[in-house]
């Protein structure tokens, strides 16, 4: 670099009396744009903030995915008898959320668009006829199942990722997260919801507004909006019932209860 500097500066001063030649003269050019340039810098590949989030998430997934066909094929290998029964009720559960999310749907829309029920296409009047002769289970078939929901695999500390992604939903919180925050999340919204059922049971449902009592159906899991006040209070009473009869290790059921107490409600058949 200093004699292509000392050789341009010689240049200068002799004109065109110096003969560099040729090969010379390339290789200062070279020279030149090197210093005008800089060095060429090796190129890297920068992902954005976004891009990194999805690999994180397509990551999260695919590991829990690993475990969670590892956790079957263990109960399926150690506990037959326990695996058949798991995975028969976890299907049943997810039919009946999907079914219940689709009966939300048909209804919200038939009361955006103010039709009746004989306007409805064949398939949404069918499935709204499937629903409505379902039975509601009583306070005390719900309670006959917490020892169920206080052990291994359906306490709340034993739910696998899909179970807690699927009680997410249920309950209006977003389900795409990491495992531990999805169980975190679930964890502090029962329990919130278990010490305003202890409130309200001193406080009486008698003392609640209509406005309080429908909005107090809706964060248990009950759709009010198309339900007459007195149905709601009697639901409400029903669902304090299971719920002051719970511990604080049974609260799963509770959770669980978002589900099961609110499909097939009398109060919601139209």
């Amino acid at each position: 670099m200093a004699l292509s500097r000392v050789c341009w500066a010689r240049a200068a001063l002799w004109g065109s009396t110096v003969n560099l030649g040729p090969l010379l003269i390339r290789r200062l050019q070279l020279g030149r744009c090197g210093l005008a340039w800089g060095a060429p810098r090796p190129s890297k590949l920068h992902l954005s903030p976004k891009a990194d989030v999805k690999s994180l998430l397509s990551y999260v997934v695919t590991k829990t995915k690993a475990i969670n066909e590892k956790y079957h094929r263990f109960l399926g290998r150690n506990f037959p008898r326990f695996y058949v029964m798991y995975t028969v009720f976890m299907k049943g559960l997810q039919m009946v959320w999907a079914d219940a999310k689709k009966a939300r749907r048909i209804k919200a829309n038939m009361w955006k668009h103010s039709l009746s029920f004989h306007q409805l296409s064949y398939r949404d009047m069918e499935h709204l006829r499937q629903i409505q002769h379902g039975s509601h289970p009583a306070v005390n078939d719900i309670l006959a199942l917490r020892e169920c929901f206080s052990n291994h695999p359906l306490g709340m500390n034993h739910l696998q990722a899909l179970h807690l992604k699927a009680l997410s939903r249920a309950v209006l919180l977003t389900p795409h997260l990491p495992t531990f925050l999805l169980r975190s999340r679930l964890k502090n919204h029962t329990t919130v919801i278990h010490q305003l059922d202890k409130a309200l049971i001193k406080l009486g449902i008698g003392e609640l507004t209509a406005q309080e009592v429908k909005s107090a159906c809706y964060l248990r899991g009950l759709n009010s909006t198309h339900i007459a006040e007195e149905k709601c209070r009697t639901w409400l009473g029903e669902w304090l019932q299971v719920s002051c009869s719970l511990k604080d290790a049974e609260l799963s059921l509770l959770l669980h209860n978002v589900v099961l107490f609110s499909t097939n409600y009398a109060g919601t058949r139209r």
